[in-house]
This record gives C-alpha cells, sequence and structure tokens, in this order.
C-alpha cells in the first residue's frame, strides 16, 4: 500500500487530503508536517513531525499545500539528503529560485507540479489554448475571484491560463501580460493579454477568459464551489505519479490532455 505524507496538513485543503488519505482503500496515511498543534483528529499509527528528513523519509508520496517557503524547505531538504519520494505540489507563487529548485528535484523524482489540481481546470486550460489559436483578433481578458484570505494575485491558476492562452498564439506571457490599469493608459493593444484580480469573502474561486471582437464574445468559465475538488485532484495525481520515471509532469500529463 501506498504511504502518503501531507505537507501542510492544517491548511484548508490539507485537512480534506488528510481525511480523503485517511479513506482511501488504497492509500495509508503514513505521515503529516505540522508546524503547530493539529485541531482535528488523525489515526493514531499517523506520524506527526515538524522534522523535514523524517518527513520525507516516512512516505511514498508527498502531496504539498503549503506556502512557497515551505515547498523550497521539501525540495532543498529532498536534494540535500537523497531523498526521492514521488512529489505532488500543488502550491501557487513559487519564485524563479523555487521553480529551479523544483527541477533540479525531479531529475532524481517524480514531481508532478500544477497550481490547480481541479480535473475541470486542467481541461479549461486545454480549451484556452485552442480557443486562442482559432479566434484570430480577439481580444483575451482574464478575471479570477478567490476569497480574502488568498495570498498571491493574480492567481496562479489564472497565470497559467493566460500562459496557455499566450502559447495558443505563439507569444511569451511576460511580453503581453497586463495586470494593472489605471489612469489615461491609451487605447489596449491587440497583443496584450489581461490579468486582473478580486478578492473578498469566502469564495473558493473562480476563473474567466474572455475573448471579444466586434459584434461577438466568448467566455470560458470554471467554479470551483468545494476545496474537495483540489484534494480529489491531488489524490488521483499521487496514483499516477508513483508509477512515473523521474521528471517533471503536469496535471496534463496525469490525464493524458
Amino acid at each position: 500500500m501506498t504511504k502518503v505524507g501531507i505537507f501542510g496538513a492544517g491548511g484548508r485543503v490539507g485537512k480534506l487530503l488528510v481525511e480523503n488519505t485517511v479513506n482511501d482503500k488504497n492509500l495509508e496515511l503514513s505521515v503529516v508536517f505540522v508546524t503547530k498543534e493539529l485541531d482535528f483528529n488523525i489515526p493514531e499509527h499517523v506520524l506527526v513531525t515538524n522534522e523535514m528528513k523524517t518527513f520525507i523519509a516516512s512516505c511514498d508520496v508527498v502531496i504539498d499545500f503549503t506556502q512557497p517557503e515551505g515547498t523550497e524547505l521539501l525540495l532543498t531538504t529532498a536534494i540535500q539528503e537523497g531523498l526521492t519520494p514521488s512529489l505532488v505540489i500543488g502550491t501557487t507563487g513559487l519564485n524563479s529560485h523555487q521553480q529551479n529548485l523544483m527541477k533540479e528535484a525531479s531529475q532524481k523524482m517524480p514531481i508532478l507540479y500544477a497550481t490547480n489540481m481541479s480535473v475541470g481546470v486542467a481541461l479549461l486550460n486545454k480549451l484556452v489554448y485552442l480557443a486562442s489559436k482559432t479566434l484570430e483578433g480577439f481580444d483575451i481578458e482574464i478575471t479570477e475571484m478567490h476569497h480574502k484570505f488568498k495570498k498571491d494575485a493574480p492567481s496562479g491558476t489564472a497565470l497559467t491560463l493566460a500562459d496557455s492562452a499566450a502559447k495558443g498564439r505563439d507569444l511569451i506571457l511576460d511580453d503581453v501580460r497586463v495586470s494593472g490599469r489605471n489612469g489615461m493608459i491609451g487605447e489596449r493593444s491587440d497583443s496584450e493579454i489581461a490579468v486582473m484580480a478580486l478578492r473578498g469573502g469566502d469564495i473558493v474561486g473562480e476563473h474567466v477568459v474572455g475573448y471579444y471582437a466586434d459584434g461577438e464574445y466568448v467566455r470560458l468559465q470554471h467554479t470551483a464551489t468545494n476545496r474537495n475538488t483540489f484534494a480529489n485532484g491531488a489524490i488521483r495525481a499521487s496514483k499516477w505519479l508513483i508509477h512515473q520515471e523521474s521528471g517533471l509532469y503536469s496535471i496534463q500529463d496525469f490525464l493524458q490532455l
């Protein structure tokens, strides 16, 4: 049976990951990494630790839903200690150094990284790529809305969608992305891709990719109504990843999109 370690067990998604792993007949929750006392019960046999080397060494696959600095510690420890579990990483807001660490670690172990573990969002990325390629001349505007506690903006999901849109038009996202408008900025350029972030209340996640032309427009939308969609997606991905060779994978690889 595959031994699973949950990194970030005390978080909103982490609690769901713990519950869903415990209830999965093909998985064993073997260890959780915590930085403060858990406010819910877990099985007595599960190891609870705040020591990263011990945590990684106690499982076959790690599911990580933390903050960028947490993911950096996970990757750095695995590399330095020569530990090679499978890693499912759903942390958003990673900087270039942390992304490079992930690429380095993937030479020794299989890593699946996704800014959103939802199957629906994975399909949306595919549709966005196709729409951007097909709807030539349409203006692309992306909006995302999340709960008031979300720290990074725009969301990792919105940026991934924007990157899919840019690739559909053979563009480099950093060259065309706009994430704010204010004052007399002039007319919208033909190539720009706007990514706008809204925050409020307890919204789990909403992403809209709009294509606007004279006389018509098309909107592609995904709305998450429950965080379990992310937890379930990560668990499904972990079952697939443990059978893969070393390398850096996406959720599209797992779903064969």
